[in-house]
């Protein structure tokens, strides 16, 4: 996952810039999507995440290393390990008979 990423940032000046230029990659011809209808939005709802808590840990430093070797976003990937983590034990386990 040592990949470049090819996501950029720019700012809305920029991409006029660009657009001025003809570097713009977005297709004029491009299609429109169709509308989600009436039904859609009858029922969509607002869904704040939840929030996040800062916390000091101290970790093994191989554990970090690993995470870190992988790339931006170590701490959201060790999140989401952890969340997964949480998730599965949620789950009501089955009974095992002996």
């Amino acid at each position: 996952m040592n990949e470049k990423s090819t996501i950029t940032r720019h700012s809305l000046t920029q991409v006029k810039a660009m657009r001025d230029r003809g570097e713009d990659q977005t297709s004029p011809d491009a299609p429109e999507a169709e509308s989600l209808g009436a039904d859609f939005w009858k029922n969509a709802r607002v869904v704040m995440p939840a929030g996040k808590t800062s916390v000091h840990l101290r970790l093994d430093s191989d554990v970090v290393e690993w995470f870190k070797a992988n790339g931006k976003g170590h701490l959201t990937r060790m999140n989401a390990v952890l969340r997964a983590y949480v998730d599965a034990q949620k789950v009501p386990r089955m009974k095992t008979s002996r």
